[in-house]
């Protein structure tokens, strides 16, 4: 669903246009279509219908509360790395009992505050790990449940720095040893081992991996309960990727279908932890031209966004669609650096854009709705950007613009 359309020559969100946006609220600014994260997700959840399934979103893509809320709404569960994000599942409107506790490096506070919530179930990274879970759970008086997150050392063919299943990934339990550690977890006192999980990666096109993975869970899952370890559900991770430029990933029917056939008939909850895929395509970077700059080399726009509100192209020189909010038809148009004000060579959005640009004209980055404003910072002592929320003609900001005087508001000057 593209809920980001020319309406009368100007770019719109749904049925507001981005020009009004930017009057309301200022730039840069994260711009969110409700229509499109809610299409989203119940095309995920379409091709489920019959099978016991809890969809899990990845918080990490995008944790604003009110799109949290509006996914807890729908009937999500949500998949988290740290302490921080189960506050702001919680404090959102999310169940606590379909929470997934991914990540390696959990501090037993972290552990804590999970086992008082009761969530549905850690996914368990380490040896060391299942032992420190273990004995928090022991000196709560409770039993964790637990699974493994099993590295398949399958190929996502994605970027290097999100592809996550290979055996050199920091991520997960090497296949070779999640069988003994099974057994390890099956005998601890305060862990109840629940399911598997894997996850290879983000941003795959191809169904493939996904299968490749699976295949290899579910042997080990066969092993296992023929061993007396009963697996009661099957957490597939999430990855699908989006359409940034001329990537064709597969349909979520497409990759529901390929992983429910692969299921059979097994009688096990599946889980999903989609981010992305969901958020992804719903959001844009709304940012005003502030310079013209022409050299003789190079033609720069130097922007208002920058590195620090939209990392992705910088960090794995990702590609973002740039579109002026207004088009022009003229033939006046250069090819573009787009830039922003950041100190850093690499703070760039986009290389060899062809755009017809003027000082003050706003443009939208397109597909920044995943890893956009989760990732952002203060670089440069620079506010974060302002986020609204556009359903249908209506317009809600559902993250105030940072005050520079809040940024070091923490700090203290000695005495």
């Amino acid at each position: 669903m593209n809920s980001f359309t020319l309406q009368n020559g100007t770019l719109h969100a749904e049925n507001v246009s981005l020009n009004n946006i930017a009057n309301d609220y200022g730039t840069p600014c994260y711009v969110y279509s409700k229509a499109a994260l809610v299409n989203a997700y119940t095309q995920f959840c379409a091709g489920l219908k019959h099978t016991d399934h809890l969809v899990c979103f990845a918080v990490k893509s995008n944790p604003n509360l009110a799109i949290l809320n509006l996914f807890a709404s729908l009937g999500a569960g949500f998949d988290i790395v740290s302490g921080g994000e189960l506050a702001r599942v919680l404090a959102a409107g999310g169940s606590a009992d379909k929470i997934v506790f991914s990540g390696v490096g959990k501090t037993a506070d972290e552990m804590q505050a999970a086992l008082t919530a009761n969530i549905f179930c850690f996914n368990v990274e380490s040896a060391s790990e299942l032992v420190r879970l273990n004995d928090v759970a022991a000196s709560m008086g409770k039993k964790a449940p637990v699974s493994l997150r099993v590295n398949p050392n399958v190929d996502a063919k994605t970027h290097p720095y999100i592809s996550t299943g290979l055996k050199n990934n920091k991520f997960g339990v090497a296949f070779e040893e999640a069988f003994a550690l099974y057994q390890q977890a099956s005998a601890m006192p305060n862990i109840a081992v629940h399911g598997i999980d894997c996850h290879i990666g983000s941003q795959i096109t191809e169904v493939t991996p996904f299968i490749d993975a699976l295949d290899r869970v579910l042997g080990l899952v066969d092993e296992l309960e023929a061993a007396g370890v009963a697996i009661a559900h099957i957490d597939v991770g999430g990855g699908i990727g989006i359409c940034y430029a001329d990537e064709t990933p597969p349909a979520f029917h497409t990759y529901s279908e390929a992983i429910l056939a692969k299921i059979g008939k097994r009688k096990v909850k599946l889980v999903f932890e989609p981010g992305r895929a969901l958020v992804g395509n719903a959001g844009i970077l709304l940012t005003k031209v502030e310079y013209i700059k022409e050299t003789e080399s190079k033609n720069f726009a130097i922007v208002d966004a920058a590195m620090n509100d939209l990392m992705r192209p910088a960090l794995y020189d990702a590609y973002h669609e740039i579109l002026a909010v207004e088009p022009t038809n003229n033939n006046n148009t250069k090819t573009y650096e787009i830039v922003g004000p950041v100190c850093e060579s690499g703070d760039f959005l986009g290389h060899d854009r062809n755009l017809s640009l003027k000082q003050g004209d706003l443009l939208a980055i397109m597909s920044a709705g995943a890893y956009g404003m989760s990732m952002a910072s203060n670089y440069n002592t620079r506010p974060r950007a302002a986020e609204v929320m556009v359903n249908d003609n209506q317009t809600r900001l559902i993250r105030a613009r940072e005050n520079i005087a809040d940024l070091f508001a923490g700090e203290k000057i000695l005495d």
